[in-house]
C-alpha cells in the first residue's frame, strides 16, 4: 500500500467539512465553490476506497473511517495554524496576546494593569476579552486566564493560580441591608435575588454549601453577564452571588459587602496555555498573577 499523504487541497476540503459539518461552509471558508469541495471530497473518498460522510437529514455525518481522518487531519492543521501564527507574530515582535473573560477583566486586572506593565515591561500585553466560552487552544493567543473546573487537558498546560470561592454580596445603598447585614444565611431565602445566565448553578451551588434547600431560592432581576450584575448590586437593586477575586476591590472600597463570606468552589483560577508553547513570558505572568492574588485570599 502506497505511503504517500492524500492530496492537500482535498485534504483541506475534507477537514473543513468536518469541522463545519457542510459543504457549503467549508466552500465559503476556502473561498472555493461548492462544486469544487464535493470533488475533492469525491476524489478523496475514491483514493481511498471508502465513504467518509454519508448523509444525516439535511447534513453530514462522518463514518468510522471519516472519524478517524478527521482527528488526524484536525491535529495537523491546528498544529500547522498554531507555528506559523507564532512565526508570523515573532517576525513582528508581537506582544504577549491574553484571552479573559470580559467581566474579569474589568472588575479585577483592569485596575492591576498599570502595576502589571511596570512589573513586567517585556510583556508586552495585548488583551483579548470575551463573555462566551474561551478557547485555549485558540492559534492567536499565547494564554488564556479563566476560571474552569478540572480535570485537565493533556495537551495544555494549566497553572493553578488560586480556588475560587463564592458568595453574596450587597452594597449598604440597597433597601434591607440594614436587615440583612446581621441576618443568618436562611435570611437570604426571601430575598429577590441577582443572578446571571452565565452562570445558573451560583446561587443553588452557595445554597447547598450553607446546608439550605436551594428549591426555595427566589430569584430576581437576571443579567446576561456577570460585570452587569455586579454594577448593579453595587447600585443597590439587591444581592449578587461573585467570586470573591472580582468583588476584591468593591469590598475594600465599601462599595458591597459580603456578611456572608465566601466559600469553596470546585473550580480554579488558572492560567492555560499550549504545551507547545515555548514563551517564557507565561511563567513570569503566572508568578506575577500569584502574587497579586495572595491579597484576596
Amino acid at each position: 500500500m502506497s505511503q504517500d499523504l492524500p492530496p492537500l487541497n482535498a485534504l483541506r476540503a475534507f477537514e473543513a467539512t468536518a469541522r463545519l459539518g457542510s459543504v457549503s461552509l467549508a466552500a465559503k471558508e476556502l473561498h472555493v465553490t461548492h462544486g469544487a469541495v464535493s470533488r475533492q471530497l469525491k476524489s478523496l473518498e475514491e483514493q481511498l476506497g471508502s465513504a467518509l460522510f454519508v448523509k444525516d437529514g439535511r447534513g453530514l455525518k462522518l463514518t468510522d473511517s471519516g472519524s478517524r481522518l478527521q482527528d488526524a487531519s484536525s491535529e495537523a492543521f491546528n498544529r500547522l495554524r498554531s507555528v506559523w501564527a507564532e512565526l508570523q507574530r515573532g517576525q513582528a515582535e508581537a506582544p504577549f496576546v491574553l484571552a479573559c473573560p470580559g467581566s474579569l477583566l474589568a472588575r479585577w486586572f483592569i485596575p492591576r494593569l498599570d502595576r502589571l506593565q511596570r512589573d513586567l515591561p517585556e510583556l508586552r500585553l495585548q488583551l483579548s476579552a470575551s463573555e462566551g466560552d474561551l478557547d485555549p487552544r485558540r492559534a492567536d493567543v499565547d494564554a488564556t486566564l479563566c476560571f474552569a473546573e478540572p480535570p485537565w487537558p493533556a495537551d495544555m498546560q494549566v497553572i493553578e493560580l488560586a480556588e475560587e470561592r463564592i458568595g453574596p454580596v450587597l452594597s449598604p445603598r440597597y433597601q434591607g441591608y440594614g436587615r440583612l447585614r446581621e441576618a443568618p444565611a436562611s435570611g437570604l431565602l426571601g430575598e429577590a435575588l441577582l443572578h446571571t445566565s452565565s452562570r445558573p448553578q451560583a446561587w443553588p451551588s452557595w445554597a447547598a454549601g450553607q446546608g439550605l434547600d436551594s428549591r426555595v431560592l427566589r430569584l430576581g432581576q437576571g443579567f446576561e453577564h456577570l460585570y452587569y450584575l455586579l454594577e448593579a448590586a453595587a447600585a443597590g437593586l439587591g444581592v449578587a452571588i461573585a467570586p470573591q477575586q472580582l468583588v476584591a476591590d468593591d469590598l475594600a472600597a465599601g462599595r458591597l459587602v459580603a456578611p456572608w463570606g465566601f466559600i469553596p468552589t470546585q473550580a480554579r483560577l488558572c492560567l492555560w496555555r499550549p504545551l507547545r508553547s515555548r514563551d517564557p513570558r507565561a511563567e513570569r505572568l503566572a508568578q506575577w498573577l500569584q502574587h497579586e492574588l495572595c491579597s484576596v485570599q
